[in-house]
C-alpha cells in the first residue's frame, strides 16, 4: 500500500489582483442592474461607451472606434457585431473593401440621452466614493502606470520566472 500523497499546493488560492477584479465585477454588475431596471430594453452596459462615442463623434470605421476607446480592432469588431444584432448600430462599407463604417441606429439615437445621464451619474458616484477613501483608486492606477513605465509588467514577470527552476 502506498502512502497518501500530500495535497499539491494551489497557487491560485492567493492573489493580489483577485480582490480588485472582484470589486470591478461587482461595480459593473451594479451598473448592469441599473440598465436591467430601466426601460431601455436589450442594452448591455458594455455597449454604452461605444454608443456615446459614436453619438459625440459621428460614424466611424471600426478601426477609428477601436482606437478612440483603446480596444483592439478584433475586440471592437466582435462588439460591433453584437451591437448590430441587438439593433444599436448599423454598418456600411467603408472607403476601402476592408473597412466598415459604424453608425447609430434611430433606436440608439432615441436613448443616447439616457446613456449619457447614466455615464455621468456613474462617474459622479465614483468621484463620491473616491472622496471617502484615504488613497483614491484613480491615484493608485496613476502610480501603477508610472511604475510600469519604469519597468513593464512583462519584464517583472520574466525576471521572476528566470529565478524559478520550474520555468526552465
Amino acid at each position: 500500500m502506498t502512502a497518501p500523497q500530500p495535497p499539491v499546493p494551489d497557487p491560485t488560492e492567493q492573489s493580489l489582483w483577485r480582490p480588485l477584479r472582484l470589486l470591478q465585477d461587482a461595480i459593473e454588475a451594479d451598473i448592469a442592474r441599473v440598465y436591467a431596471e430601466s426601460p431601455v430594453e436589450g442594452l448591455r452596459s458594455s455597449f454604452v461607451m461605444e454608443l456615446l462615442r459614436l453619438h459625440a463623434r459621428g460614424p466611424m470605421t471600426i478601426t477609428e472606434l477601436a482606437e478612440s476607446v483603446q480596444r483592439t480592432h478584433s475586440a471592437l469588431s466582435q462588439k460591433v457585431a453584437a451591437m448590430q444584432r441587438a439593433g444599436w448600430v448599423e454598418t456600411a462599407p467603408g472607403a476601402d473593401a476592408r473597412s466598415k463604417r459604424v453608425a447609430l441606429t434611430a433606436r440608439a439615437r432615441e436613448v443616447v440621452g439616457r446613456l449619457a445621464a447614466e455615464w455621468e451619474a456613474t462617474e459622479a458616484a465614483l468621484a463620491e466614493l473616491e472622496a471617502e477613501l484615504p488613497y483614491p483608486l484613480s491615484r493608485v492606477v496613476e502610480d501603477i502606470e508610472r511604475a510600469l513605465a519604469r519597468r513593464s509588467f512583462h519584464d517583472r514577470i520574466t525576471a521572476k520566472l528566470a529565478e524559478d527552476p520550474r520555468w526552465r
